[in-house]
């Protein structure tokens, strides 16, 4: 599904005495996105490497991310994909970006996409985990990939967080999760104390030549999240690689 979302229209103050100015028509931006939409669909349905997908497109207005979350739960969608330019400074802080937003609210993974992403192959994918029992759901989650397109996975532990203390218990401790989600061709890679947990998973995956980074999201919200932020949302919005956020509240 190729969706387009007027924003511009949940910014249109909805008082009576006031007309939205004729520079913005709202019926010729539906016609126009509509049939943009639509050329869209065509071109990528005449390409040979799409031949066997079924494309529709859709328009809709509102806020982005409310609208990516109710069209996913009514269509049963199971991935997002979508792009992202990131947000830095005082507006990622405070605002944040429309990727952060539909990976803190959308009811299944989000792929985010960076404008500046190489050439995209699945072939090495990154998990950097807690392993914590609720970060199974992650590995279960890649084990479904791995049954359409295979993929080795690289398991990225830093700062021990459960306090295993010796590599080989660390080791043990992954490929015992690896195994109960049935995902294959797995090493673990530990490493060390580090202050800069982002900066660390960025490095190893430039090192590991990763293609996609795929992590857990405990979408927090409200002051959970003001509180404790998210290295999931952070990753999106500074990583030159695809990065893969799946809830670990997600439904089996």
């Amino acid at each position: 599904m190729l969706l387009h979302v007027n924003t511009a229209i949940a910014y249109t103050p909805p008082l009576p005495d006031y007309s939205v100015p004729q520079a913005f028509d709202l019926d010729a931006y539906r016609e126009n996105a509509a049939e943009a939409l639509h050329a869209l669909k065509n071109e990528l349905a005449g390409r040979p490497e799409f031949s066997e997908v079924p494309f529709e497109s859709r328009v809709e207005e509102g806020f982005l991310h409310h609208a990516i979350r109710r069209i996913a739960e009514e269509e049963g969608v199971d991935l997002v994909v979508m792009g992202t330019k990131g947000a830095t400074g005082a507006v990622e802080f405070f605002l944040g970006s429309n990727t952060e937003k539909v990976i803190r609210t959308a009811p299944c993974a989000v792929l985010a996409v960076p404008e500046s992403a190489r050439e995209f192959q699945l072939q090495k994918v990154l998990v950097p985990t807690t392993l914590r029992p609720e970060q199974l759901r992650v590995f279960e989650h890649l084990a479904q990939w791995q049954s359409f397109s295979p993929f080795s996975v690289t398991v990225l532990y830093l700062n021990d967080p459960l306090g295993l203390g010796s590599s080989d218990a660390i080791e043990a401790k992954a490929h015992a999760m690896t195994a109960e989600a049935r995902l294959r061709d797995c090493t673990v890679l530990i490493g060390g104390n580090t202050f800069n947990e982002e900066l660390a998973i960025l490095e190893v995956a430039r090192e590991q030549s990763a293609d996609i980074i795929a992590m857990g999201t405990h979408q927090r919200q409200g002051l959970s999240h003001l509180l404790f932020g998210s290295l999931t949302e952070d990753m999106a919005n500074h990583s030159d690689i695809p990065v893969l956020s799946i809830p670990l509240k997600l439904k089996r």
